[in-house]
């Protein structure tokens, strides 16, 4: 389970969250939405330990980690994907994936990324910074497979994707899901991110606005938060 509690911080003097509280259980799947700036990818790196907060806390399998380096919470079976893909571009589709395989699996955990994403077999020994956008986000969206984690903070994995390739994006985190690993997922398809959900959270200027079964927002609830409207 990760739990933040009544999280207030940003970046320097400038002040993005204000007591949020956010809980993924064991097993689930929770979507964070709202509008552009609204602190959804603050709130992440305030999870995974890129930013610490000004008060408040942030807890992971029964740990409290606030003052925790990203690392440490890495080794609690944290893994956070970034915006913007998230892959060592000099290095090829097969070295990035050991970079998170325990050691004496990664030929194994290699192969099971490989029948998820067919391509990233083909591209085994092609430097990453040279694959398409879509194929690097399979890449860095593998890492989440091989490195054992139970919890994945996932921002943005369909941003500039083509439709296609976010079908394939999807059916990966629907299979990540089903392996027992918990999902807190930002994602610009608020529809497609709330059918995936168990529960909902809905920023709206560094607060929580809403939280509650995914299923009950409708397209006219959600318009309202986004507008600022309760």
């Amino acid at each position: 389970m990760l739990k933040m509690e009544q999280v207030t911080g940003g970046y320097g003097a400038t002040v993005i969250l204000r007591d949020v509280s956010i809980i993924v259980p064991d097993g689930s799947i929770v979507a964070l939405v709202g509008p552009n700036g609204a602190g959804k990818t603050t709130a992440l790196k305030m999870a995974s330990g890129l930013l610490r907060p000004r008060s408040g806390r942030v807890v992971l399998r029964e740990n409290e980690v606030t003052r925790m380096s990203p690392s440490q919470r890495v080794r609690l079976g944290l893994c956070h994907l970034i915006e913007g893909r998230g892959v060592f571009p000099s290095l090829t589709v097969r070295e990035n994936l050991r970079l998170f395989s325990p050691k004496g699996r990664e030929s194994e955990l290699f192969d099971e990324a490989a029948a998820a994403f067919p391509i990233l077999a083909e591209r085994r020994d092609q430097q990453a910074g040279t694959l398409s956008g879509g194929e690097q986000q399979m890449l860095a969206l593998s890492r989440a497979y091989v490195s054992g984690a139970r919890i994945v903070l996932v921002d943005e994995a369909s941003l500039g994707l083509a439709p296609m390739i976010v079908d394939v994006i999807f059916e990966f985190l629907e299979l990540l899901a089903h392996s027992g690993i918990s999902l807190l997922l930002v994602e610009q398809y608020v529809a497609r991110a709330l059918q995936l959900a168990d529960t909902v959270y809905v920023m709206q200027q560094g607060e929580i606005a809403f939280c509650g079964a995914a299923s009950d927002l409708d397209e006219e609830r959600i318009f309202a938060l986004y507008a600022g409207h309760s």
